[in-house]
C-alpha cells in the first residue's frame, strides 16, 4: 500500500498533468475518440493510470506470488518457467480415420496435446444413420457412432502419452466411457489416462444450445462423471466449465468470467448435493476460456477469475485441499473475432490473443486457423495456427518471466475492475436463484443477448472498426484452399455403422442397455454401465436414447 501523503501528491501531479501538459495538447489537436473502453465496452480506458488507481492494493492480498493464494499470478509456482502451456489443437476431420491422419500429423509438428472436435449428430447424441442426422454428418468435426470409430481415431496412438480433450457435452458421459474403453483396450491404467471432457451443459443452456436431457437430469449425470473419474480415472479433468462460447455469443469480459463462475458453482453444490466431499472431485475441475483481442483486458480476465475463484471455493464451499482453490484453464483464440474478408488478417489476431492469453497464465492453448470463419481449416492453415503457439513459446520472451504485466497501474486496475462486476453479477444471479434458474428464466441469455446487440450495432455504424470489414476493405476476392468435406462419407459412415452392428454381439448390447437403464431409473452411477454398453459395441444413441427414454428431453420456456 501506498503512503496516504504520497498519493495525494500523485493524484495532484496527475490533475496538473491533465489540465497542463495533456489538456493543452487534447484542447488544440483532439483525440482520436471521445471515450475509449475495453473491448465490449466493459470499462471505460482513461488516458493515464498512477498509483491512485489502486490505492487498496496490498500485493500480498491481491497479488501474491505464483502457486500461492491468492493465485492472481498464477497457479504453478515456475508457470510457463517450469513447463510450457500444452499446445492443444482442436482438429476433428468427417470420418474417424482423417480424424486419425490430422492427430498424427499434429503431434509430428510438434503439439503436446490432442482436442477433439465432434459433429453436430454427435453432440446432440445420434447417429449417422439418424433422419435428424442427414447433411450433417462429419460436417463440424469428427462422426461418432460406436467405439469402433473410436479405435480408428486413436489407431496408433498410446493413451498413455498423449493428454486429449474432447468438447463435448450432453453425451459426455458416452465418448468419456469410450476413452477409458480405448485405454483399457490398450492396457494403459484408468489412473494414467489424461485428458479433459467439456461436459459443461450449463452453458449449452445458455450460449450453443446442444442440449438434450432437462437440467435437473444433465446434473445428475454431471455429478456421476465426477464420482466415476475421482475413483477411476484422477488424472482427468471431469468437466471444463466454458467461458469460451458465452464470450463467442457476445458477452463481456466481466460477464464471461461472471457466468462461468457461476456455472462452476452450480456444479460444485449439485456435487455437494449428491453427497460428495468438495477437496474429493474440485481438484479435477478445469475452466476454459477466450481469447480476444484486447491484450491487456484478456490478460487481466484470467488473473481477475483465478483470485476469485480462490475465494468462491473456500469461502462459499470451504474447501481445504489448495488444489481444489487453483482455477486451472485452457483457452482457445477468438472464434468470432475472425473474418471471411481478408482472412490473412486472422493470423495477426490469433497471434495477438494467444499473447493475451500467454501473459495471463493459460495452462493450455489452442490458436485458430485463419480459414476457421469459412471452413474446417487446411493443414497448412493448422500447421501456421500451431506455429505461432511456438514462436510465442521459444522467440517472444513471453513466456521467460511469472506474469509480466503484474504491477502495471492500468492492469492491476482492470483485474480489480473485471473482478468488481464480475462479483456483481454473481450477487444477482443468487438473488435470482442461482446459475440454474436465472438459466431457465432466460434472464443470463438476456443480458448476452443485449451487449452482442449493442456491439453489432457499433460495428454497422462505424464506432468499432473491424479491419477488412467495415474499414481499410479491399474488392479483390482472395484464392483460397479450403477443406472441403466430402458427401460421399455420409454414405460410408453409415454402411461402416451398418457392418458394427451385424457383427456385435447383440445380446450383450441389449443386456447392457438394459443394466444401464435400471441403474438411471433408481440412484446407482450410471457411468459403468456405459462403460460396458461401449464396450459391446452400443451406438452413442443407443445410449442415449435410454437416458432420453427416462430423462425426457429439454424444452425451453415449458
Amino acid at each position: 500500500m501506498y503512503d496516504p501523503d504520497e498519493l495525494d501528491a500523485i493524484r495532484e501531479a496527475k490533475a496538473s498533468w491533465e489540465e497542463g501538459t495533456y489538456g493543452e495538447t487534447v484542447d488544440r489537436f483532439g483525440e482520436r475518440k471521445e471515450t475509449f473502453t475495453t473491448d465490449t465496452g466493459g470499462q471505460e480506458v482513461d488516458p493515464l493510470y498512477t498509483p491512485a488507481d489502486v490505492p487498496d492494493h496490498d500485493y500480498r492480498e491481491d497479488v501474491g506470488n505464483p502457486g500461492e493464494e491468492p493465485y492472481t499470478r498464477g497457479v504453478y509456482s515456475t508457470m510457463h518457467r517450469g513447463r510450457l502451456w500444452t499446445m492443444r489443437q482442436y482438429a476433428g476431420m468427417g470420418t474417424a480415420a482423417e480424424t486419425n491422419e490430422r492427430f498424427n500429423y499434429l503431434i509430428d509438428q510438434g503439439s503436446s496435446g490432442l482436442s477433439m472436435a465432434f459433429d453436430l449428430p454427435t453432440q446432440m447424441g445420434y447417429d449417422s444413420d439418424a433422419a435428424m442426422a442427414e447433411g450433417e454428418v462429419g460436417r463440424s468435426g469428427v462422426a461418432i457412432d460406436t467405439l469402433d470409430d473410436f479405435e480408428t481415431v486413436f489407431d496408433g496412438i498410446p493413451l498413455d502419452e498423449v493428454s486429449t480433450s474432447m468438447t463435448i457435452n450432453a453425451p459426455a458421459g458416452v465418448l468419456l466411457a469410450m476413452y477409458v474403453a480405448m485405454g483399457d483396450k490398450q492396457g494403459v491404467p484408468r489412473e494414467q489416462l489424461r485428458g479433459t471432457i467439456q461436459n459443461d451443459i450449463m452453458k449449452e443452456y445458455i450460449a450453443r444450445n446442444l442440449y438434450i436431457y432437462p437440467p435437473e437430469h444433465s446434473m445428475r449425470l454431471i455429478t456421476d462423471i465426477f464420482e466415476f473419474c475421482a475413483a477411476e480415472t484422477p488424472s482427468f479433468n471431469t468437466i471444463s466449465i466454458s467461458g469460451y462460447h458465452i464470450r463467442e455469443a457476445g458477452s463481456t469480459a466481466a460477464q464471461e468470467v461472471a457466468f462461468t463462475l457461476g456455472n462452476g458453482i452450480e456444479y460444485v453444490q449439485a456435487a455437494i448435493d449428491a453427497g460428495l466431499d468438495v477437496d474429493d472431485f474440485a481438484p479435477q475441475l478445469s475452466f476454459f476460456f477466450n481469447a480476444h483481442n484486447n491484450i491487456f483486458e484478456e490478460a487481466a480476465k484470467f488473473r481477475a477469475a483465478r483470485r476469485m475463484w480462490a475465494q468462491i471455493m473456500e469461502e462459499r464451499f470451504g474447501a481445504e485441499n489448495p488444489k481444489s482453490k487453483q482455477l486451472k484453464f485452457h483457452t482457445q483464440t477468438g472464434g468470432s473475432t475472425l473474418t471471411a474478408q481478408q482472412i490473412e488478417n486472422n493470423v495477426v489476431r490469433v497471434a495477438y490473443q494467444a499473447l493475451a492469453a500467454v501473459l495471463g497464465g493459460t495452462q493450455s492453448l489452442h490458436t485458430n486457423g485463419k480459414d476457421e470463419a469459412l471452413a474446417l481449416p487446411t493443414e497448412q492453415s493448422v500447421r501456421t495456427a500451431l506455429r505461432t503457439q511456438q514462436i510465442l513459446a521459444h522467440e517472444s520472451g513471453a513466456a521467460d518471466t511469472i506474469d509480466p504485466l503484474a504491477g502495471s497501474y492500468y492492469v492491476e486496475n482492470l483485474t480489480d475492475g473485471i473482478e468488481e462486476d464480475a462479483f456483481e453479477i454473481l450477487e444477482e444471479v443468487d438473488r435470482r436463484g442461482g446459475m440454474l434458474e436465472a438459466v431457465k428464466s432466460q434472464w443470463v441469455q438476456r443480458q448476452i443477448q443485449d451487449v452482442a446487440f449493442d456491439r453489432q450495432e457499433e460495428i454497422e455504424e462505424g464506432d468499432r472498426i473491424i479491419v477488412g470489414v467495415n474499414e481499410y476493405e479491399v474488392d479483390e476476392e482472395p484464392e483460397m484452399d479450403l477443406e472441403e468435406v466430402d458427401p460421399e462419407q455420409e454414405q460410408a459412415q453409415r454402411e461402416r455403422l451398418q457392418e458394427v452392428k451385424a457383427d456385435r454381439d447383440s445380446d450383450a448390447v441389449e443386456d447392457a442397455l438394459g443394466s444401464l437403464r435400471e441403474a438411471a431409473r433408481g440412484s446407482e452411477n450410471v457411468m459403468p454401465h456405459i462403460v460396458d454398453a461401449v464396450k459391446a459395441y452400443a451406438t452413442v444413441q443407443e445410449i442415449s436414447d435410454v437416458l432420453r427414454e427416462e430423462f425426457g428431453e429439454y424444452k425451453p420456456g415449458r
